[in-house]
Order: C-alpha cells, then structure tokens, then sequence
C-alpha cells in the first residue's frame, strides 16, 4: 500500500503537482463502481473546488444534517488536507449513507456505474434545491412585511412560473437538447428543449464518439403509426424529427450504451465494441453550429465480458499527467495507452477493458462560469 504510493511519487519526482493529493479509495467487497466514478469526479477540477467551498461554508453553520452531500464533501476534503501526498483512504461514510439512501447499492451485486453517477448527480441537485428553498423561506419569514411588498418577489409572481434554481452542480454539468420537428405537410418547426447531465449514446463496432454524435442528431421520419400530431394542420402527419445540443455543459459527460438487451437471448449482453474517443472533442451538432471543444481529463473503464459481473477502473488526466485508479492502486500512465481502452475490433478478444463514461472539459469557457 505505502510503497505503491512512494511508487507513484518517485514516479512524479519534481513534477508532483503542488497541493495535489492522489489518494486510492478502499473496496468495500462490490464498490469499484462507485471508487471510480468518485476518483473521476475529484478530477473534475471545477466540481470539487465548490464542494470544497460548500463544505467549508456549511462547517460554520453548525449542525448541518448528514446526507450524501455532505459525505461526498467529507470525503473529498479529506482527501485534500491529506498530509501525505499519496495513500488509500476509506469511503465508509459516503458508502454507508449511499446503501442507506438507495436499496438499489445494497446488495453485493455487481452495480452499474452510470446509474450510480446519475443516481449521485440527481441526488446533489435534490439537496442544494431543498437547502435554497429553506434558506429563502427562512428569509422570507424573517423580512419585514413591507420588503415583501415590492422588489423583485412581486415580478416573480405575475410571470407564469419561476425559473428552476440553477445549482453548481448544473453549472458544470447541465446542457440543454433540443427537440425539433417539423411537419412535412405545413414545414412549421415544433421544438422542446430538455435538459440533461449526461449524455448517452448508442454505439457501433469500429465507430467514433463523433459518429455516435452524428447518428444522436441524424434526422428521423414519423411516418405510419408514429405519426405527429400537428398543432397547426390540427391532425395527424407525416414529420422530420431530430435531437441537437442547443447548449453544451462545461463538462460533458458521454455514456457508452455497452450493455443491449438481446431479445432472444432474453438478457443483457456487453458490446465490445470499438469506439474510438479521443483527447479533444470537438462538438459541432450544436444548435448555434459553433464548435465547442472539449478535452478529455476522465475515463470509467468497465473491465470484464459481461454485465452482471466485472470490475471498474478510471483512468484520470491531472496536471497534464494520466493516472490509473483501480480502489486502492494509484500508478501513472502513459498518455498513449488511453487508446487501449477503445475497445476491441473483433468480437471475440481477450482484451475486456473498454471505456464506458467519459468526462470531458470545456475549453472554451473558464472554470468559474
């Protein structure tokens, strides 16, 4: 344990980061699947400056009440006021609390990671919105009645709904989609927007993330039994549909869809399929058809043949520099053997680990927007 750490810094010598820690997180018999979307998180530089913050504003309020918020703020600002630079440390908190919160994690079957991140990500939204609401109904209680009677409360109560609180957690990671459809018969373009956190897509052997991109964006014809209903013709008719980014997140989480229901075998199979992603991704099915451009800085990589059993890794870009997590194991790692993880061209191949999720950063933004 300690000499895979002393490992890692003679690895690093004089080019460890300053203030970084890169700790290994401890297994708990079945909890690769969270070890690694939690070591993928921590590297998401923007995410865990303000959890660090919130945490460090909610120790001075006191008696905050424990929830999955508040353990993934412990943890992660243990894992940086670490003294030593490397080591394992033990997310039993975070752990317990997620069993406790969600039957779905209780077991010791194998989990899936991504509905573990989504489970995660959702649940953080869920925390910061009922603290925002308290916190201005405290308010509102507490103001003088005459504050209440003009200012911008009142603006808000003619318009026809109030805007959703928008978290730190959407700031990093909330996009918008869009839903266009037009009608063959009048051309009229129907489009609803929907937000997301992630994004998952289907995938084909010997493909791209650029080309799942395309194929999420391709245009698709209502026709038949799936006809649209035209407000304007007031009936049924043919139409064109397509989904395209109307807003890119400052970071983009990518779901590879792996595992495929196979109707005849009435179960669920791994698709090896490979997928190239590569370091700078450029977005261009976006709404305003600006590119946006993205880098790469995490990978949860599922290791093994099929879906109810395996293991998960990530493999994390810091400091310009890629590291291996696998639970308590932290080693460095070229940047040319991310590519290994693409997965395989032919169906039948010994090697089983493939990307799965993928992190991206905006370039093109900075980290406090």
């Amino acid at each position: 344990m300690g000499a895979a750490g002393s490992k890692l810094e003679k690895a690093l010598g004089d080019q460890f980061p300053e203030g970084e820690r890169y700790f290994g997180l401890e297994n708990f018999g079945n909890t690769c699947y969270c070890n690694s979307v939690l070591q993928a998180l921590y590297f998401c530089v923007p995410f865990r400056e303000q959890l660090l913050e919130y945490y460090s504003n909610s120790k001075n309020i006191g008696d905050a009440e424990e929830n999955l918020l508040t353990c993934l703020a412990d943890l992660f600002t243990q894992i940086s006021s670490q003294k030593k630079k490397t080591g394992v440390i033990a997310p039993k908190r975070f752990v317990q609390r997620l069993k406790k919160q969600n039957e779905l994690f209780r077991s010791y079957m194998h989990q899936d990671a991504h509905e573990f991140l989504n489970f995660l990500l959702n649940e953080l939204v869920d925390i910061l919105e009922k603290e925002a609401q308290a916190a201005k109904s405290d308010q509102e209680t507490s103001s003088p009645p005459e504050k209440l009677a003009n200012g911008p409360k009142n603006a808000q109560a003619n318009g026809s709904h109030k805007d959703p609180l928008v978290t730190w957690v959407h700031k990093n990671f909330q996009g918008i989609l869009t839903n266009e459809t037009r009608c063959l018969r009048c051309e009229t373009v129907t489009a609803r927007d929907e937000t997301f956190l992630d994004l998952s897509l289907d995938i084909e052997q010997n493909s791209s993330i650029t080309s799942c991109l395309k194929n999420f964006s391709s245009t698709e014809t209502l026709n038949a039994e799936d006809k649209f209903f035209c407000d304007k013709c007031c009936s049924l008719q043919e139409a064109q549909k397509r989904m395209k980014i109307k807003k890119p997140p400052h970071v983009l989480v990518i779901h590879l869809k792996r595992f495929k229901y196979i109707e005849q075998l009435g179960r669920y199979k791994k698709l090896s399929y490979r997928v190239v992603f590569p370091l700078e991704l450029k977005l261009s099915n976006t709404v305003e058809d600006a590119e946006a451009e993205y880098s790469l800085f995490a990978v949860v990589v599922h290791v093994g043949s099929g879906p109810n059993h395996g293991h998960y890794v990530s493999l994390v870009k810091s400091h310009n520099h890629w590291l291996f997590f696998d639970d308590e194991n932290v080693e460095m790692i070229d940047e040319s053997a991310v590519q290994t993880f693409f997965g395989s061209a032919q169906e039948y191949s010994s090697n089983t680990d493939h990307g799965y999720i993928l992190f991206y950063e905006s370039l093109g933004t900075s980290n406090k927007s």
